[in-house]
């Protein structure tokens, strides 16, 4: 009987030590969404928007290391209750950055038209998700 309190606190001693562990809700690179980035950086961060053109922040401890990805925007559709595939845009980034930006430029517009739940991705050159995120787009008030 000895034996098996000594084998059962040996169990729970090793089970807590390798259980012990350090859980968060997303890992590095975190996408998250502003009206523009700036000379003074990040305006207007948010996760819900009206419709018109956002810019899509990617912030990493680390260097991200690619250098070709793309942007990509599903829309969800609420008859089917998946995401559906929206755009796409390709972007270049020196793959030192660990803090960037996509915005509108000359080769895509980042503008959400229509308002919904958008699913954003930042994919690398083989369309693996880096980041993602999701953001509510709404009708503006004119």
């Amino acid at each position: 009987m000895k034996r098996f309190h000594l084998f059962f606190a040996f169990v729970l001693l090793f089970s807590f030590f390798a259980m012990h562990s350090t859980v968060f809700a997303q890992e590095e690179p975190v996408m998250y969404f502003c009206e523009k980035y700036g000379t003074y950086g990040e305006q207007g961060v948010s996760d819900r928007f009206t419709t018109g053109y956002l810019t899509v922040m990617v912030r990493s401890n680390r260097a991200l290391g690619l250098y070709d990805v793309s942007i990509q925007l599903d829309k969800y559709n609420f008859r089917t209750g998946e995401f559906n595939y929206y755009k796409k845009f390709d972007y270049s980034l020196d793959p030192e950055s660990n803090y960037v930006f996509f915005a509108k430029n000359d080769d895509s517009d980042m503008e959400f038209e229509d308002p919904g739940f958008y699913r954003v991705f930042l994919l690398d050159d083989r369309d693996r998700t880096v980041a993602s995120a999701i953001i509510e787009i709404i009708r503006d008030r004119e």
